[in-house]
């Protein structure tokens, strides 16, 4: 009763947590994927991709460390969030809860195949019996399940898109622009991810560009505005 009483006394204080917490997610996440593995994966070329991450291989843990450090910070967002978003709808804002918890676990668990890339293309004994081929094949067999498990992540992601969405558009005290913007990221995840599933030659990186807009916008204005105090704690009451 106490955490809540305090929360509500100061939702500004949390919301511009929260957009720092966020911000410094796209941050990690941008340069994870544009510095470390834009450089360093070659697309159809297995053993080119290998020499890169041999000779950067502490680029390569860099990048896997930033991805974590995302994955970590996302776990305030989203509990701040339901706390900001609760007062619309505690079911939606719960099941939005789930949601992210899914995603963030699958997310983590992802990690693992880019270890494995590194793992392959080690000096220990036990990789003498396969030949450097076999070793370059298998390390980009675990980049590319990488990919897919990012897909497979934010499939749930999209899902939290929606419903934050849904909320913030309802809410009266964010901007109802947005719930549009976050809702419109939601099907760009979606859209993507089965995409990649099902058509792969059809996702595309432009496809995540309005998810980029929406959630930097987001971040920005929890940090530079938060919520509209009054109407805030007006729903708070109702609900």
């Amino acid at each position: 009763m106490k955490d809540n009483t305090k929360f509500e006394n100061s939702p500004q204080l949390y919301a511009r947590i929260a957009g720092l917490f966020y911000l410094l997610i796209i941050i990690a996440g941008a340069f994870a994927e544009t510095f470390v593995r834009n450089k360093l994966v070659v697309y159809g070329d297995a053993t080119a991709t290998a020499n890169n991450i041999i000779h950067s291989d502490f680029l390569w843990k860099i990048g896997i460390t930033a991805d974590l450090i995302m994955q970590i910070c996302d776990l305030p967002v989203m509990i701040i969030l339901y706390y900001l978003l609760r007062p619309v709808s505690k079911k939606l804002a719960l099941l939005n809860l789930s949601f992210n918890l899914i995603q963030t676990a699958v997310l983590v668990a992802n990690k693992l195949n880019l270890l494995a890339a590194l793992f392959f293309l080690g000096d220990a004994g036990y990789l003498k019996s396969f030949s450097p081929d076999q070793l370059h094949t298998l390390s980009y067999l675990s980049i590319k399940l990488h990919d897919f498990g990012f897909g497979v992540g934010l499939i749930f992601f999209g899902f939290v898109c929606l419903i934050e969405g849904y909320l913030i558009y309802k809410s009266g005290y964010f901007p109802k622009v947005f719930g549009m913007l976050m809702s419109i990221a939601g099907f760009c995840y979606l859209l993507n991810s089965f995409a990649l599933i099902l058509f792969p030659q059809l996702s595309s990186i432009v496809l995540l560009l309005p998810c980029l807009i929406a959630e930097l916008a987001l971040s920005l204005w929890l940090i530079f505005k938060g919520v509209n105090l009054s109407v805030w704690k007006e729903k708070l009451a109702v609900n």
